[in-house]
């Protein structure tokens, strides 16, 4: 923890934020945020901006206080942290607690390892840059509306209430040592937090908005922008009729921000100036006292009430609404089901605010008794703790459960006779008495060791990642390039079990969701510019380095449909991709697209038998084979290996025993491994290694596809 500034004497400093009695309009303010924050949630499936406000709102009291106790004395550090961690941690944590509970009955088991994590990334305050993480990897799969992902704001304000005391201290010790007065330094400090967050928000929102949206640096400036106006607000003296305006300006802005704008896909940047700035026009407008006034408006009792239970109205909508369209399989809540999700919300609100009033006031009164600066610092933490504590215990044995699992079915998976896997296609076998191997619950983990190495490129990412495995270059006997998007990545377990049984060097140049091809590509409907920029990259680095072969995606059986899947093609762009390659004397070996179930087969697998999750071939895979009426470069050999996945006419998402897929159409590194055999026969029937080279062997491959 970082130590508290140096002591700030009432001799040598005025406060510049004099000291000011309650603000209804802020509680009113509070109100309008977090109810625009469930409903536009609830309903509209989209975010308000409110949460924007409720930022804004953090920076403009924290601020204040933090600056009126420096002019009383001086911050005290861990004071600060205690009396926050008194009024905020139990709320969250009793949250916390109940949704991890409510997981455990209510989630298919495939989800409680990925929502036990974000329960402990809540708790810890750093659930935003869990998401960020998540966001950008293109194997974050959409397992349906985390409990946790509220919690994102909750941990930015986490952050800044840890940086915010330091940065106050210091500009009032540095105005304080140069015998100036503070509120120039402050507005120095703050006003350069402002400016560089917001540059750097402005910059990583175009280049990168999903991390931005959680990024803590990209959201500082918001924070900011309320301690300026807390800063500014005691100068600020506008008549009452424009006060009036100011009001109603902020209000309308406020309320129709999330109407006229995609918050969640333009946020944070400029555009969260929007919101922001409307709650500071109400911050300043105040409250005016005339019967035309916004405020009157904001300052009735019952929208005040609802502002005072804001924090925990806020905490408990999301997992009430997340466990709501889980049972009942809805996208969108019904006008209905929304009312009474909203209903729900505000009674477990209201139980839950004067438990935490309770528990915060016993903490001060222990304080006031103890009266003692070392016992008032410790008793926050030590509260904090008692909540912490039991929660993080209770997530790491739940864990431990789940890991000790994996390992019994990692060593039940040595025997080929329970876990033949590609190999029981079309044989005789009899029942499997063991467990499905990956569990459906651990399926998202037994993925290629790429992803966790580092070396598959993100969304986001433009750089092409080398990644260099098996027999060292000068000791190999051939070199072969896996290159291309999430279904070239997944055939890496299996060719990495050929390359070490036949000393080749395997080069990992992977990229989620592009193809390898110069082609325009599209991501989510918006143009793929990252891609394309990628396979630049991959090309120079593939003339400059020459492998031997390039195995990749020889067609697709999808392109960026809103499914999932699609009707199975050879993408333009990839025979004269492989004419290129023929031009740098390499070869290419083309694999037909994996098949895909069009639904998530692990959490199918959860409430129902591997036959119900079955899916039709054609459902994905063309009846004959995109190769077929093509005319392919002479440096092109093409594989086909769907009927190691699935039946002739069926995907099925067990086959000996192995789980094939761990989503809706990547298929497991365990399954990949039970294929590696008949995929290295397949190759060397397909091509044999003269002089260095790839030439066509004694079947006609190309014909059969």
């Amino acid at each position: 923890m970082a130590t508290s500034p140096s002591p700030v004497r009432r001799s040598s400093v005025r406060s510049p934020v004099p000291t000011e009695g309650h603000r209804p309009e802020i509680d009113g303010l509070r109100a309008i945020a977090v109810l625009l924050v469930a409903a536009y949630h609830i309903w509209f499936g989209r975010v308000s901006g409110g949460v924007d406000v409720f930022l804004l709102i953090t920076g403009f009291l924290i601020t204040g206080s933090l600056v009126r106790a420096a002019g009383r004395d001086r911050i005290r550090y861990g004071a600060f942290l205690a009396r926050l961690a008194t009024r905020l941690v139990p709320t969250a944590v009793l949250v916390i607690a109940v949704t991890l509970v409510a997981t455990r009955f209510l989630l298919p088991e495939t989800r409680w390892r990925d929502t036990v994590a974000e329960g402990v990334a809540s708790a810890l305050y750093h659930e935003n840059w869990h998401l960020a993480l998540g966001s950008v990897d293109y194997l974050a799969r959409d397992d349906g509306t985390s409990p946790f992902q509220h919690f994102w704001s909750l941990s930015i304000q986490g952050q800044f209430y840890l940086l915010w005391p330091p940065v106050i201290g210091l500009a009032v010790w540095w105005a304080t040592r140069r015998g100036t007065a503070p509120r120039r330094s402050l507005f120095v400090a703050l006003g350069t937090v402002f400016t560089v967050s917001l540059a750097y928000s402005v910059y990583i929102t175009r280049a990168d908005q999903t991390w931005a949206y959680f990024d803590t640096g990209a959201r500082l400036w918001e924070l900011a922008l309320g301690g300026l106006l807390a800063l500014l607000l005691p100068y600020l003296k506008p008549p009452k009729t424009l006060r009036i305006l100011l009001g109603w300006a902020g209000l309308a802005a406020l309320v129709l921000c999330g109407v006229l704008l995609q918050v969640s896909t333009v946020f944070p940047g400029y555009a969260a100036l929007w919101p922001t700035l409307a709650a500071a026009a109400i911050v300043v407008a105040g409250t005016t006292g005339s019967r035309w006034g916004a405020d009157r408006l904001l300052t009735p009792r019952p929208v005040r009430y609802f502002g005072s239970i804001s924090y925990a109205l806020y905490l408990w909508h999301w997992p009430v609404l997340a466990f709501y369209l889980e049972f009942t399989g809805r996208t969108l809540a019904s006008p209905l089901g929304g009312a009474a999700v909203l209903a729900a919300s505000v009674a477990l609100a209201a139980a839950t605010t004067p438990l935490a009033d309770r528990v915060a006031t016993y903490a001060r009164a222990s304080q006031v008794r103890v009266s003692q600066v070392r016992a008032s610092q410790v008793r926050g933490p030590a509260l904090a703790l008692a909540c912490l504590l039991p929660l993080l215990l209770t997530t790491t044995v739940w864990t431990t459960h789940m890991d000790a699992e994996q390992r019994r079915m990692e060593e039940l998976l040595a025997d080929p006779q329970r876990y033949p896997g590609a190999a029981a296609l079309g044989a005789e076998h009899g029942e499997y008495p063991d467990p499905v191997h990956p569990a459906p619950a651990s399926a998202t983990q037994d993925t290629p060791v790429t992803y966790e190495d580092g070396c598959n490129q993100t969304i986001a990412g433009t750089e092409a990642l080398v990644c260099e495995y098996g027999a060292e270059p000068e000791d190999a006997d051939r070199t072969i390039a896996l290159v291309g998007g999430s279904h070239a990545a997944h055939w890496f377990p299996a060719l990495e079990v050929i390359a070490q049984e036949r000393n080749w060097r395997l080069v990992n140049i992977v990229k989620g969701a592009c193809l390898f091809t110069d082609t325009p590509q599209l991501y989510k409907g918006e143009p793929y510019t990252e891609c394309a920029e990628w396979n630049r990259e991959v090309m120079a680095e593939l003339a400059e380095s020459r492998p031997d072969a390039v195995f990749t995606t020889g067609t697709t059986t999808s392109l960026d449909t809103t499914a999932g899947f699609g009707e199975e093609v050879l993408v333009e762009g990839y025979v004269e991709r492989w004419r290129e390659l023929e031009d740098l004397g390499i070869e290419v070996v083309a694999i037909r697209d994996t098949p895909r179930l069009g639904f998530d087969a692990p959490e199918c697998l959860a409430g129902a038998s591997p036959e119900e999750c079955a899916a039709p071939l054609s459902d994905s895979v063309a009846e004959e084979s995109p190769f077929s009426d093509v005319e392919l470069p002479d440096n092109v050999v093409t594989l086909d290996l769907t009927d190691l996945i699935c039946e002739p006419d069926l995907c099925n998402p067990v086959v000996g025993n192995v789980l094939v897929y761990w989503d809706a159409g990547h298929i497991t590194a365990t399954y990949m491994r039970t294929m590696a055999a008949e995929l290295g026969l397949r190759l060397l029937v397909a091509t044999e290694w003269r002089a260095g080279a790839w030439v066509r062997g004694c079947v006609g491959v190309r014909a059969r596809g």
